[in-house]
C-alpha cells in the first residue's frame, strides 16, 4: 500500500567517514533523503555516488526543529529518522519491510554502540540503548528541543523492533571534544529560561555523571573505553551546567 511507503530522512553535517556506510545500509527503501547542514568536507561528494539519495541543503536549526523539517519535506507519510553514524542491519532491513505499520504506533529500535571497535555493553546512555525512528508524521513529531530531542509518544503505542542497527558516535577523540562542545551550549540555551546554576551545580552533576556511568551503570567492565566514556559524561555534563550558570548570569 501507497500509505506504507517509507522515506528515510538522514541529517548531516561533515560525515564523509561514516556517511557511506549508512547509505549503503538504507538501498531500497521508497525515498531517501539526505538533509546536510552545511558540510565542508567530502559528505556531498559522496552522497552524489549514490543515485537514489537526494540532498537538500537546509540551515541547522536546532536537531527537533531540523528534524520535522526535514519530514515535513519527505513525500511519504512513514518516516525512519537515522544519522549519519548509523548502519542498519540486513536482518533489521528485512524486519522492517515486513512489517504491517499501525500509525498509532512508534517503532524503537536498539543501538549497538561501538568505541574503538568495540561493542560498548555497559556505561550510560550506551546500553541499552532503545530510540524511537520509525514514525508515522501525520500522527506524531519530534519535539522542537534543541538537543535531546525525541518523539512524541503521548497516546502513542509503543513497538520494539527484535533487530538491531549499529552506531559508531567517536571514531576520534576529537569527536568527543566536538560534541562536548556543541551539546553543551544547546544544552545551555535552551535551558536558561527554566533552570539555575552555578560552578557548585556544574562539579555536582559532573562528579554524579561518572559516577553513574563508571560505577552505577557498571563502565568499569569495558576498561580504558569504559573510562573514556565515563569521563566525557562528565566532562560534558559540567560544561552544559556551567555554560548555563554563564548564561543565567549575563542573560
Amino acid at each position: 500500500m501507497a500509505d506504507n511507503k517509507i522515506s528515510v530522512t538522514i541529517l548531516v553535517k561533515n560525515g564523509d567517514r561514516t556517511i557511506k556506510k549508512t547509505l549503503d545500509s538504507v538501498r531500497g527503501f521508497d525515498e531517501v533523503l539526505v538533509f546536510d547542514t552545511g558540510s565542508t568536507d567530502q559528505t556531498l561528494s559522496i552522497c552524489q555516488q549514490f543515485p537514489f539519495v537526494k540532498v537538500i541543503n537546509i540551515p541547522f536549526e536546532g536537531f527537533g526543529k531540523t528534524h520535522n523539517r526535514a519530514s515535513a519535506l519527505a513525500r511519504n507519510p512513514w518516516i525512519l529518522s537515522i544519522d549519519s553514524d548509523e548502519m542498519i542491519s540486513e536482518e533489521l532491513l528485512e524486519e522492517i519491510h515486513s512489517l504491517r505499520l499501525e500509525p498509532s504506533s512508534i517503532y524503537k529500535i536498539r543501538r549497538k554502540n561501538f568505541l574503538n571497535q568495540k561493542h560498548i555493553t555497559t556505561c550510560a546512555g550506551w546500553d541499552p540503548d532503545w530510540v524511537s525512528r520509525l514514525y508515522h508524521k501525520g500522527t506524531t513529531a519530534f519535539t522542537e528541543d534543541d538537543v535531546h530531542e525525541k518523539i512524541k509518544e503521548d497516546g502513542m503505542k509503543i513497538s520494539y523492533l527484535r533487530n538491531t542497527m549499529q552506531h559508531t558516535p567517536y571514531l576520534q577523540i576529537s569527536d568527543f571534544l566536538q560534541k562536548m562542545q556543541s551539546y553543551s551550549s544547546l544544552f545551555a540555551t535552551q535551558n536558561f529560561t527554566k533552570k539555575q546554576s552555578s560552578l557548585s551545580k556544574a562539579l555536582g552533576h559532573s562528579v554524579l555523571a561518572f559516577m553513574k556511568s563508571y560505577l552505577f551503570k557498571r563502565g568499569i567492565l569495558q576498561g580504558k573505553e569504559g573510562f573514556i566514556i565515563s569521563l566525557y559524561n562528565s566532562h560534558v555534563t559540567f560544561y552544559k551546567y556551567l555554560k548555563l550558570a554563564e548564561l543565567t548570569k549575563y542573560k
